[in-house]
C-alpha cells in the first residue's frame, strides 16, 4: 500500500461523516463474509445454522456464478437460498473496485447497478448494509456512501463501542492470515464490558482456506465464544438497530 493511500485511508478513519452513540443496553455481535466465495455459504452456513444465528453477505454483483483464479463465488441459487434462511445480503461494490480509485459519477453507477442486482433476492427492497470493497476507504467515498445505507463497515481493527462512526465501522478479521484468538477473546470480552457492538468478518470457509478465509473449525471456535459470552449475534441491518437502541 503506497503512503498516499495510507494517508487516504488515516484521514478518513479520523473524520467521522455519521457519528451516532451507542446505547449501552447490552453487547450485540454480527458475524460477516466479504466478496464472497461459495463456500461461504456451502460450508459456513451450516456452521452458522449449527449455532443458530444469521450472517450477512457482503455481495459483489460481478461476482455472481464466476470462477476467478481458482475461487468459484455464489450464484443466484445460493443468492436465494440465503435470503430464504433469513440471513443479510448486503452490498460490496458491483465491480469489487477500491472506492478511492472511482471518480464520484462511477460511484453512483456501481451501487446502482449492485442494488437492481441485489433488489430481487430483497423481495423488491433496497440492501440497507455495505462494506467497502478490500477495506479501502476516503472522506469522499465515507460521504458517498453514510447517507445510502443505515451502516457501512471497513476493516480497521477493532471495536464498536460508545461514539461511533456508521460510515466507517471498525471490524475483528477471523481470516487465516492474521487469525489470532487472544485478540478475538479480548474483543469479546470488552463489548461485554462496554456493551458494544463486535464485528467479526472473513471470506471463503474451507478446511484448505485462502489467506483470506477461515476452516469451519476456526468459524465454529469463535460463534461458540461468543455464545459462551451470552453475546446475541444479528446481521448487520438488525445488529445497527439494537446497537442503537432503536
Amino acid at each position: 500500500m503506497s503512503l498516499k493511500t495510507r494517508l487516504t485511508s488515516l484521514i478518513a478513519r479520523k473524520m467521522p461523516v455519521r457519528p451516532a452513540r451507542l446505547a449501552g443496553h447490552r453487547p450485540v455481535a454480527s458475524i460477516t463474509f466479504d466478496d464472497f466465495p461459495r463456500n461461504a455459504w456451502t460450508l459456513g452456513g451450516k456452521v452458522l445454522d449449527r449455532h443458530g444465528v444469521k450472517a450477512t453477505y457482503y455481495t459483489a454483483g460481478g461476482f455472481c456464478g464466476r470462477t476467478l483464479d481458482g475461487t468459484e463465488f455464489y450464484d443466484e441459487t445460493d443468492l436465494s437460498q440465503i435470503a430464504a434462511a433469513g440471513h443479510e445480503l448486503a452490498c460490496h461494490g458491483f465491480a469489487h473496485q477500491p472506492t478511492p480509485e472511482l471518480t464520484t459519477g462511477e460511484l453512483a453507477a456501481d451501487a446502482a447497478r449492485n442494488q437492481a442486482f441485489l433488489t430481487p433476492f430483497l423481495g423488491g427492497q433496497a440492501p440497507v448494509s455495505y462494506a467497502f470493497p478490500y477495506g479501502r476507504v476516503s472522506p469522499r467515498t465515507k460521504r458517498f456512501y453514510a447517507p445510502r445505507f443505515s451502516n457501512v463497515r471497513g476493516v480497521h481493527p477493532g471495536v464498536n463501542v460508545g461514539r461511533v462512526d456508521l460510515a466507517q465501522l471498525n471490524a475483528i478479521s477471523l481470516e487465516m492470515r492474521c487469525w489470532n484468538q487472544d485478540a478475538i477473546e479480548a474483543a469479546i470480552q470488552r463489548v461485554m464490558h462496554d456493551r458494544g457492538w463486535l464485528v467479526l468478518y472473513t471470506h471463503d470457509v474451507s478446511d484448505a482456506p485462502s489467506p483470506y478465509g477461515s476452516t469451519p473449525q476456526m468459524l465454529d471456535w469463535a460463534l461458540g465464544r461468543v455464545a459462551a459470552a451470552r453475546i446475541a449475534v444479528f446481521p448487520m441491518r438488525d445488529a445497527v438497530k439494537v446497537a442503537l437502541g432503536a
